[in-house]
């Protein structure tokens, strides 16, 4: 008897398995970008927050606070 139920040479097997190492790396990855990517658009939130917050305690002026938020709402 062969190592895969005697089908063959077993290549079935191994497209299965290439098979399902590929849906596991994606979904990895796929996760790892949701993850990511929340955590990335909450800094850019919190940047912009302290923009505001400086914009409003007078340490930068409008035209610096327009130059932040134009950078920053760049994606």
């Amino acid at each position: 008897m062969h190592m895969f139920g005697g089908y063959g040479d077993g290549g079935f097997g191994m497209i299965f398995m290439l098979l399902f190492w590929i849906v596991i790396i994606g979904l990895l990855v796929w996760l790892f970008r949701q993850f990511f990517g929340k955590a990335s658009s909450a800094s850019q939130d919190s940047a912009l927050e302290i923009a505001k917050k400086r914009y409003a305690q007078g340490e930068i002026d409008k035209e610096e606070f327009e130059a932040l938020k134009h950078e920053l709402s760049k994606d």
